[in-house]
């Protein structure tokens, strides 16, 4: 162990899941380093996912003025600043302040030939524990305890806030995604809320809100309802839908995963943060894929087309299904079997 290094800085700047899977590094970093000063810094949006963690001594945020940001990142006088971004702006950061520090590998060449030609020399080795290689100087080991993500206390959400028929249990499903091609068609959204088959509360944000109100319209006032154009077979069974989305901020989003019985999910960062609650993940894939980005440290299952060779198309979702018939998302079959 270095005793030497009393004041690490890490840097996350976004996005939800990225700055989920830093949280064994943090905890790590706390615990095993004696005595240290730990500071974090992120953009300033994504407050409410640190503000409340315990092994977090001070955290800097990234708004409008990287050099505004630099000056303050100074004062601090850090011995060793641990890198979990990489970008131009952690680089600007890191040579402003002039002390030791380590990056960690974003395999941006393999990701390229993987996302652009399905050419694959990617590790097998999740993101998390790339973030512990680029913490060997710090000479500190994965304790194996998976995510962390701390609720600020004025942000748990009760269960008496949800509709009765929710109240004795439901199943989270996580609607939104960044990016078209990560994202069920409302079709198949349909198709998959028809076979949970039990009380689903949909978590998004604003922007899925409205797509949140047509599933719970179609499923809950069937009288009201000419959907039947979508070619389905409204079986009218135990699908109850509550649409969260748009009502709960992104702590209390997650407050509402932590009381769910298990979570369906897009690749986004609130189906990854289901895993620091140790929740049943159902992960669903499109143009992504999660050789890399799977629920880390929790039990899960991959819902994805895997015939197809034109997977992954992006790294990070597209606006369009550059083939034209997205057949990753309307091809995908639900076989799955809730435990």
């Amino acid at each position: 162990m270095q005793t030497k290094i009393k004041k690490v800085l890490i840097i996350r700047f976004s996005s939800i899941g990225d700055i989920a899977w830093t949280s064994p590094v943090v905890r790590c970093v706390k615990l095993q380093i004696p005595d240290v000063e730990l500071h974090y810094c992120t953009k300033i949006q994504y407050k409410s996912m640190l503000v409340a963690n315990p092994f977090i001594d001070k955290l800097h945020y990234l708004e409008d003025n990287i050099g505004d940001l630099i000056d303050e990142l100074k004062k601090e006088k850090f011995d060793f600043i641990l890198d979990l971004h990489r970008n131009i702006r952690t680089a600007m950061i890191k040579f402003s302040l002039g002390v030791k520090s380590k990056a960690y590998d974003k395999l941006r060449i393999k990701r390229f030939l993987f996302t652009n030609f399905q050419i694959d020399f990617m590790p097998n080795c999740h993101v998390v524990d790339r973030y512990f290689d680029a913490a060997i100087p710090l000479s500190i080991k994965n304790d194996g305890k998976g995510l962390d993500y701390f609720i600020p206390e004025k942000d748990e959400v009760e269960i008496e806030w949800l509709p009765e028929t929710h109240q004795s249990g439901y199943v989270a499903y996580v609607i939104g995604a960044t990016g078209w091609t990560k994202i069920l068609p409302f079709k198949k959204m349909i198709e998959l809320c028809d076979k949970i088959n039990k009380p689903i509360v949909l978590i998004g944000g604003k922007e899925d809100s409205n797509t949140g109100d047509k599933i719970e319209k179609f499923f809950n006032s069937p009288s009201e309802n000419p959907d039947m154009e979508l070619g389905l077979k409204k079986l009218q069974k135990k699908t109850i839908i509550f649409n969260a989305c748009g009502k709960f901020n992104l702590s209390q989003s997650a407050s509402l995963i932590k009381q769910s019985n298990l979570v369906f999910g897009h690749d986004t960062g609130l189906t990854h943060i289901a895993a620091a609650f140790n929740k049943i993940v159902f992960s669903i894939w499109g143009g992504t894929v999660p050789n890399n980005f799977y629920s880390y440290g929790t039990k899960f299952f991959l819902l994805e087309n895997t015939k197809l060779n034109c997977r992954p198309c992006s790294k990070s979702g597209r606006s369009k299904c550059p083939k034209g018939h997205f057949k990753c998302m309307n091809d995908l079959v639900f076989d799955f079997k809730i435990p």
